[in-house]
Order: C-alpha cells, then structure tokens, then sequence
C-alpha cells in the first residue's frame, strides 16, 4: 500500500452495510421530512336542504372589470371571430384559383373583360354623340394685326415690351 492509501484508511472508517443503510435512511428522512402544514378549506359534507323557507340573502355587485372593458373586450372578439372569417375566406378563394390553369383563369376573366368591352363601346357612342356633327371650316384670308409698344424709364434702363393682338 502507498502512504496515500494508508492515510485514507486511518482517516475514514468502514461501515457496515447495515450501518451505512440506517445512516442513508435517517439523512433522507431528516431532509424530505414533510412540515405540518394547517388546513385552508373545510368541506362540510352536510347535504343542502331542496326547499326551505329562508329568506335570500343580497349578494352586492363587486365586478373586478368595468363595464366599458367587458363591452370594449367582446367587440375585440367579434371582430377578430370576423376577421378570422373573412381570412379563411379569402384563403379558400386563393387556394382555387392557385390550382386553376392558364384556360380557367381566361374563362373566368372573360364575364369581367365583356363588360369592360361593352362599357367601352357605350362611352365612346356617347361621347361622339355629345361631339355633334358639324365641323368648323374657315374660308378666306386671316389677318393678324399686332401692335408692339416699348417703355423706357428710370435711371437704369428698363424696357417693357407691350404686346396688342
């Protein structure tokens, strides 16, 4: 045996398997030993008469939340309920058309182009209706007449150039 060795089996013991097994017991017995802790709640297990002739008690109104949050709160719900619909809605649509071809997409557009033909076609009758049907046609010579005047003044020189027509 080394010293090492020697010093360790001077300094700590054996114990029996027994003893080692009664120690083990009274530490874990000493640290999870439950506390006594005194009842919260009694449970009276007397059955509740079916009628009786006792008055009723008045039990006052103690609402935690006001009223103007419950209101506030369950319209947050409504509307998220009817977000939440129109949502699943608009994923149901966008999951048809995603699976429709280039020949489904053109049917289901041509409705939509027709009647952009059609109200094409109506605006431009009656804007060529409203155009009338005489044409302005200008005979004969056309004679402009301008007169330009020019006003010098002040000791700087600034001139203005007038234009009649």
């Amino acid at each position: 045996m080394t010293e090492h060795e020697q010093s360790r089996a001077a300094w700590s013991p054996r114990m029996s398997d027994a003893d080692a097994n009664a120690e083990a017991s009274r530490i874990i017995d000493d640290v999870y030993r439950p506390v006594r802790q005194m009842p919260t709640h009694f449970h009276d297990a007397t059955p509740a008469p079916v009628f009786g002739d006792a008055e009723p008690v008045r039990q006052d109104d103690h609402r935690i939340v006001p009223a103007w949050a419950a209101g506030v709160a369950v319209a947050s719900i409504g509307i998220g309920a009817g977000v939440t619909g129109i949502g699943c809605g608009a994923w149901l649509v966008l999951k048809g058309l995603s699976s429709m071809t280039i020949t489904g997409v053109l049917a289901l557009c041509a409705p939509f182009i027709g009647v952009a033909v059609a109200v094409l076609a109506i605006g431009a009758a009656v804007a060529k209706a409203k155009a009338g049907s005489s044409k302005h046609v200008y005979q004969g010579p056309v004679t402009k007449h301008t007169h330009v005047s020019t006003h010098t003044r002040g000791t700087f020189s600034r001139t203005r150039n007038t234009f009649h027509g």
